[in-house]
């Protein structure tokens, strides 16, 4: 009589394929934590550039001549960099300078409804792809979403 003591191959890849779910959840756990802080952390810097471009500008009277290159040069942001998405964001006046435009731009799908979901108070107003919005339904489905904030 042979009495043989361990785990059977079956029970060694049934304890794989368990490590291996639970590996796979903890990924996209975290991907969804650093994901949501980065949308968090973008969204600070949106509203720190509003209050930091209407301090900046009240003297004025009148946003024109805003722009992200005008913003880095009186010390208003530290880079051109985009808080979010691509690099070709911008700071604009808009037409009769009463107000200014916050213009992300290759946002995703993801970020595009956080934005309109956050409904952020310093913001008069959102444009998603061009059109005023209050809810996600202008979101893109690809990484080409533009998303503008109407500060007065």
């Amino acid at each position: 009589m042979n009495n043989q003591s361990g785990r059977s191959l079956i029970e060694v890849i049934g304890v794989m394929a368990i490590a291996g779910m639970m590996t796979v959840g903890a990924v996209a756990t975290y991907r969804a934590i650093r994901s949501n802080q980065i949308r968090t952390i973008a969204s600070q810097e949106l509203k720190q550039i509003a209050e930091n471009t209407k301090i900046l500008m009240e003297m004025r009277g009148s946003y024109e001549g805003v722009s992200v290159d005008y913003l880095v040069k009186a010390g208003a942001l530290k880079t051109t960099n985009a808080p979010i998405g691509g690099n070709g964001w911008s700071v604009a006046p808009s037409i009769d300078g009463a107000s200014f435009l916050i213009n992300l731009v290759d946002l995703t799908n993801g970020e595009c409804e956080y934005f309109v979901a956050a409904n952020p108070n310093w913001a008069v107003k959102i444009l998603v792809n061009g059109i005023e919005t209050n809810s996600s339904g202008n979101c893109f489905g690809t990484n080409t979403n533009q998303v503008s904030f109407v500060v007065q």
